[in-house]
């Protein structure tokens, strides 16, 4: 059967519908739906039989009416996702985990940028409730409050009712990055402090001094570098690892960066000032972006598994909307070092 709209440059529009397909390769309109849509009911389907389907859709030029979907099952399979900055390499890849999961599972998905901007955080926050979205997934942005529909926080930190939060273990995160370096023999380490507005900024240096007082790591102010301002780049830490350097007088070996970006923008000062990476000063990272195998030195990094944090979080998120699944307040990640050529031994000579 097909159906007809309306006129263009005095032809009629031919609009194939499902049953169009399904008569073409001479099938069942719900044989032809399941394949389409990828949906359980399609493992029983030949894959001789897929591939006619999947032809047939091509050469018909089939369009799937999704939005007459959504009004007849009232879904719209879309879901909200709110990041700081959408050019940050660490949102960019946890991002890339929820698309792929959604992809498989046939939802959509909306993305808004707040740029720590509250009022902005909050109007697009009502925008997405309005476009219809069924749960809503934040990346590093703090909540202020319960939403009226299921809710996943990568790196939230921030409990709050109905809202599960994805985290990494940043204990075991510091411990991994400090116990390396000390196994290396350095004492007098630099660390950075992340910016207020990074939800993980508070976790993170927390659990920086945990673990130092542990390994009996003095942690001093004049060996601290704090950062504030847009991290999605290595532009901020670089100026102020120069400003750091140019007031030290504390004699140090090694540097433990808030994140990948921070940890380039202090090589390059390093550097510059004529200090060799790792011969003078290792330096670690965090996150493993993907760049940081290729930078010179590459960097030893603590790997935060951002492609799967992603994915665990649509994973949640369509658990609970599909299937009704009651949420859990918390989902701890584990870390992983990963070991390049940024660091080494701690040099004899502990002196700028």
């Amino acid at each position: 059967m097909q159906s007809h709209g309306k006129k263009q440059d005095g032809q009629k529009l031919r609009v194939v519908t499902l049953r169009s397909v399904a008569d073409h390769v001479g099938l069942t309109p719900s044989t032809v739906s399941a394949v389409l849509n990828n949906s359980a009911a399609a493992r029983s389907v030949p894959e001789h039989t897929k591939a006619r389907i999947l032809a047939a859709s091509r050469e018909l030029n089939y369009r799937p009416n999704y939005l007459a979907r959504s009004l007849r099952v009232q879904r719209t399979y879309t879901i909200g996702v709110i990041a700081r900055d959408l050019g940050d390499a660490y949102a960019a890849m946890i991002i890339s985990g929820i698309e792929r999961y959604l992809r498989q599972q046939n939802f959509f998905f909306l993305t808004v940028a707040h740029h720590n901007d509250k009022k902005l955080l909050d109007t697009y926050s009502q925008i997405l409730l309005q476009r219809g979205v069924e749960g809503l997934i934040s990346v590093d942005t703090t909540l202020g409050e319960s939403m009226s529909l299921p809710t996943i926080a990568i790196a939230g930190h921030r409990p709050v009712e109905g809202v599960t939060n994805i985290l990494l273990d940043h204990r075991h995160a510091a411990s991994l990055a400090l116990r390396h370096l000390f196994d290396l023999g350095h004492r007098g380490i630099v660390f950075m402090k992340g910016p207020e507005y990074s939800a993980d900024s508070t976790d993170r240096w927390r659990a920086i001094l945990e673990v130092a007082r542990d390994l009996d790591l003095a942690v001093h102010p004049d060996l601290t570098i704090h950062l504030e301002g847009d991290l999605s780049t290595p532009e901020v830490a670089y100026p102020a690892t120069k400003e750091f350097l140019a007031k030290s007088k504390k004699p140090f070996t090694a540097l433990f960066a808030f994140n990948d970006n921070s940890a380039l923008g202090a090589i390059s000062a390093f550097q510059e000032a004529g200090l060799h990476v790792p011969h003078h000063v290792s330096v670690v990272g965090f996150d493993d972006i993907k760049m940081a195998p290729y930078i010179n030195p590459s960097l030893t990094t603590v790997r935060q598994p951002l492609l799967k944090m992603g994915e665990i979080a649509a994973r949640s998120l369509l658990n609970q909307i599909k299937n009704g699944e009651e949420y859990v307040p918390e989902i701890l990640v584990e870390p992983e070092l990963v070991i390049r050529k940024s660091t080494a031994k701690c040099p004899k000579i502990a002196s700028l």
